[in-house]
């Protein structure tokens, strides 16, 4: 396995593939492009594959969220989430704030991570 942090090289292309594996969805490439580079994208590979991916959004200072934390259905509960998580507290200058699906609180917890405010959402269409 190999975690790369701040993975420049990670494409929208690449990404996309990898995604519609764990969320299927309708992405456009240039506006995940656009998203990507705007983010501290933590990877996993095994071999040449994408397995596993966390995007930090941060202010630098304040601020740091984590906007998603997604692992390949085949390579959950072998550590990829933890290894993952752990570079992110290592890497980020500020805190990180995220919210979690239901159902994986336990995964949080066991990786150290403490509940925190109750997260809101404000739904808007995808242009």
């Amino acid at each position: 396995m190999k975690y790369i942090v701040d993975d420049k090289k990670l494409d929208a292309a690449t990404f996309i593939a990898f995604v519609n594996q764990v969320w299927q969805g309708s992405y456009d490439v240039e506006k995940t492009q656009c998203a990507l580079a705007k983010t501290i994208n933590i990877t996993a590979y095994d071999n040449e594959a994408l397995i596993g991916c966390l995007r930090i959004l941060t202010d630098g200072y304040y601020f740091g969220t984590i906007t998603e934390l997604l692992v390949l259905p085949d390579y959950q509960k072998q550590g990829v989430g933890s290894k993952l998580l752990q570079l992110a507290k290592d890497n980020t200058p500020t805190m990180l704030y995220f919210g979690a699906q239901p159902g994986i609180e336990k995964f949080y917890k066991k990786n150290g991570c403490k509940r925190s405010l109750q997260s809101y959402v404000i739904e808007k269409e995808r242009s």
